[in-house]
């Protein structure tokens, strides 16, 4: 049978209220009493209930994490540097799967709210008017992951997402690249990826070429989105020099579809990536990418959001970390 905080109480010779004090790390007990209620927990393997300690202080040390899809290698580094920042201030992780699910991200919301975590790291398929409500409506402390809500209400770690797609635009145009096909999602979401296409346009602009709808496939952000989107593109007849891609997953997908079709990449096509994920390095031809800080972008978040719950002064609401262009073999 479990050991009881009356049983740790026991063997240290000490009231349950000391007891407490000490696992609530309050300062009024003396050193030498602080040691037996240490020695009395060791000695009898003692965990604190945590529902119950939950239910007194309305917090539960615990911290919700949601991410749209597990599978995408873009979302685990991120989670670990939320993780490695929460064992250092004792926060515990819930992690959620919404499978780029609009109702199951909401119902996540629902669920851990219910579970009295005492704030959400949250990552979305898309930062609508619904979520940005529903988040209101729990008064959950919250940090969005990668993207920003169009109002700026919660605080945010993200990068520039819109320049960096201007900056490897411009990078694909500085190879001499002009015919430049873009591969990505709807601009209908309001999310990371629908901010990469104003970015594509953007690097167009400031560059002087004039921006070609059939060289632009809005689908999914799977491999085979990537695969399907390029052959369309190329099944209109369309001549393109160059590819650029929403993510690295796109990315792949565009580069098994060219080599299907007999297309070199880079000696024909040059095609670039977004994210830098793990693949990216590995993948043949390795891929050219725009990095994002994935590991700094979980510990930042996690960071802030600890500040909040604690009603620690947050120095900056909208953290923007920086990124670069990490040029490998699927650009000649």
């Amino acid at each position: 049978m479990a050991a009881s905080i009356k049983d740790v109480a026991r063997e240290a010779g000490v009231s349950i209220a000391t007891v407490s004090r000490v696992l609530n790390d309050i300062d009024v007990v003396n050193e030498d009493t602080k040691k037996k209620v240490k020695d009395a927990i060791k000695k009898l393997s003692y965990r604190p209930n945590i529902v119950a300690r939950s239910l007194k202080t309305q917090k539960s040390s615990t911290i919700g994490i949601i991410i749209p899809d597990i599978s995408n290698q873009f979302y685990p580094e991120i989670v670990r540097g939320c993780e490695d920042v929460a064992n250092i201030y004792n926060y515990n992780i819930m992690l959620c799967n919404a499978d780029s699910d609009l109702d199951k991200e909401m119902e996540a919301l629902r669920i851990l709210k219910e579970k009295m975590i005492d704030g959400v790291i949250y990552m979305s398929n898309s930062i609508g008017q619904n979520i940005i409500s529903l988040i209101k409506e729990l008064e959950m402390p919250t940090v969005l992951v990668e993207t920003t809500d169009e109002d700026g209400i919660f605080p945010s770690v993200s990068i520039d997402n819109v320049m960096a797609a201007s900056d490897a635009v411009k990078y694909l145009i500085n190879k001499g690249n002009k015919k430049i096909a873009y591969v990505g999602t709807t601009t209908e979401k309001v999310n990371a990826l629908s901010k990469r296409y104003i970015g594509y346009k953007k690097g167009l602009t400031e560059m002087e070429i004039n921006l070609d709808n059939d060289l632009v496939y809005f689908g999914g952000v799977k491999a085979r989105d990537g695969y399907a989107g390029i052959n369309a593109i190329l099944d209109k007849g369309m001549e393109i020099d160059s590819v650029f891609c929403a993510s690295d997953e796109i990315a792949m997908g565009v580069i098994n579809a060219l080599r299907d079709r007999d297309i070199k990449v880079p000696e024909d096509v040059d095609v670039m990536g977004f994210d830098d994920i793990y693949s990216a390095s590995i993948f043949y031809p390795k891929l050219t990418t725009v990095s994002q800080p994935m590991y700094d972008m979980g510990s930042v978040s996690m960071r802030m959001l600890i500040k909040s719950i604690n009603n620690l002064v947050v120095d900056e609401k909208h953290f923007v970390l920086p990124y670069r262009i990490v040029e490998r073999d699927s650009c000649k």
